[in-house]
């Protein structure tokens, strides 16, 4: 009778920890979608210039601000950091001084393109009404700028 009884427990455990995995497994598929297209260049482009549409539609921008946009988006893409194929099972199997020498190169390389967007940010802003800065200042914080990292999983 003990046997039938840990049996029955184990069995109903077993269950009980395969549904509740099934939550996660269902919120992972939409990650391995994106997963799949997250490094093509036409899909990132696309990504790109919906959220570039999105935000011209925001600030309403006028014909008289056309030019100004068009230059902001130039100087966003051109302070993209070209991106090559990252080996990293060469970066692991450097000498640690070594990557930490690549780690700081990557930094430099990311702080000249942040200092780069935040001067076209600044000639742009400085084109736009009170009203269009208000809705930059709510709506940039997600545009021009590459979100990567464990903290910002989510992509909008």
């Amino acid at each position: 009778m003990k046997t039938l009884h840990k049996a029955f427990v184990i069995g109903a455990a077993v269950i009980g920890f395969g549904a509740a995995s099934l939550p996660a497994m269902a919120e992972e598929a939409p990650q391995h979608r994106y997963a799949a297209t997250k490094f093509d260049p036409v899909k990132m482009q696309e990504r790109m210039d919906a959220r570039a549409k999105r935000m011209h539609d925001a600030l309403k921008i006028t014909p008289a601000q056309e030019g100004a946009w068009q230059a902001y988006l130039s100087a966003l893409k051109s302070s993209m950091p070209q991106r090559g194929h990252f080996d990293r099972v060469a970066f692991k199997a450097m000498p640690a001084p070594e990557r930490m020498e690549k780690r700081i190169e990557m930094a430099k390389a990311h702080l000249a393109s942040m200092e780069s967007k935040l001067a076209a940010t600044r000639t742009f802003y400085a084109t736009l009404t009170p009203e269009q800065q208000k809705t930059f200042d709510e709506k940039s914080g997600r545009f021009g700028h590459h979100r990567h990292g464990r903290m910002m999983r989510h992509h909008g």
